[in-house]
């Protein structure tokens, strides 16, 4: 069998393949680089979107936050607003009511000054000789080293019982006087006394059986919408208080049969009732309304 024997030259590929080799490893660098730029590039990437969304979001936060400050400021603003105008409104009602209270306040003062004083007085005429002697004499009798007649006491020995002399005598008149004052008041007291007693008759009740003729003061009135009331005056110094019920009773029992018509009142009424008000120690004010109400009533009588 024959043999061949061939002899390859592998040197053109071996230097091919050599260079071959360089290029896969400037490749395989290129590739590892572009890797680790790629990657430089994703985190730069990443960290730029990162903080573009940081930066949004606390934008928006802080929009929001701005917002809702502004919003609430304003409701602030204008509640402030609304208290400034309230309390201006509340200091001008108290300004206004503190006026009121002091011209109503003086108003009343000014009245009950007046009811003071007119009490006073009356309450001073009610009595006024005791009165006099209450507030007069006794003043002076407890001021009466200031009125006596009394002499320095460096003065002499000798005119010393001269001055006792006229200090006991100017004693003795002024008790004189006042003893006077008091006997007097004591003496018109009971002359008073006596001739009202004449008056009213009042030292006895009627004991027989007799028929007499009393006034009767029927007066209707309404307390309520629709109820009528009556009450009946009787005079307290003729009558005691069986006979006072038993006239009351009867009238009772027969008001409604009663016949009324409008009369004039008689005269002598009319001026007696005139000279009631003129004595009396009233103010001009209310005796002046009194004789405007009586004149302007209506009389009923059976």
């Amino acid at each position: 069998m024959a043999t061949f024997n061939y002899t390859v030259d592998t040197k053109p590929m071996a230097d091919e393949m050599r260079s071959v080799s360089k290029h896969v490893t400037a490749t395989t660098g290129a590739v590892v680089a572009m890797q680790t730029a790629v990657v430089l590039a994703e985190a730069k990437a990443a960290e730029h979107v990162c903080a573009n969304v940081n930066r949004g979001f606390y934008s928006l936060i802080r929009s929001q936050i701005s917002q809702k400050m502004a919003k609430l400021q304003s409701e602030v603003d204008s509640h402030l607003i609304t208290l400034l105008q309230q309390k201006k409104s509340l200091l001008s009602i108290k300004s206004r009511m503190q006026k009121d209270y002091n011209m109503i306040s003086a108003r009343y003062l000014k009245l009950f000054n007046g009811l003071n004083g007119n009490l006073k007085q009356r309450i001073f005429e009610l009595d006024k000789p005791t009165i006099d002697f209450a507030i007069k004499e006794i003043d002076k009798i407890g001021n009466r080293s200031k009125y006596l007649s009394a002499l320095v006491p460096i003065g002499q020995s000798e005119s010393l019982s001269a001055s006792q002399r006229i200090t006991s005598s100017n004693i003795r008149k002024r008790g004189k006087q006042v003893i006077g004052s008091m006997h007097s008041f004591l003496f018109e007291m009971e002359n008073q006394k006596k001739l009202t007693d004449q008056i009213l008759i009042t030292d006895g009740k009627i004991q027989s059986t007799s028929k007499i003729f009393s006034p009767v003061v029927i007066m209707m009135c309404n307390r309520n919408q629709n109820e009528r009331n009556y009450e009946i005056e009787i005079p307290k110094v003729h009558f005691d208080n069986n006979a006072k019920s038993a006239i009351q009773n009867e009238i009772f029992s027969t008001i409604d049969t009663i016949q009324w018509k409008s009369g004039m009142l008689h005269q002598e009424l009319k001026n007696e009732f005139t000279k009631c008000v003129s004595q009396s120690n009233r103010s001009s004010r209310v005796k002046d309304m009194t004789q405007l109400l009586f004149q302007k009533s209506s009389t009923l009588t059976v």
